[in-house]
């Protein structure tokens, strides 16, 4: 995807753009919002598997 040249320009973007002191809150904002998806994820997988279990009546 991407080389090594292009990976450091980025990264010198980033750093420039946003500055020193905010790039570890960005990353810890970021973490937080990448296990948030996966909870959702996780929640949405499990409620779909329980919507595709058969219900039996006891009849």
């Amino acid at each position: 995807m991407f080389n090594g040249p292009e990976i450091w320009i980025i990264i010198l973007l980033v750093v420039v753009l946003f500055g020193g002191k905010r790039l570890p809150n960005i990353a810890r904002n970021l973490g937080k919002a990448q296990s948030e998806l996966k909870k959702g994820l996780a929640e949405g997988a499990a409620e779909a598997k329980k919507d595709e279990t058969p219900k039996t009546d006891s009849k």
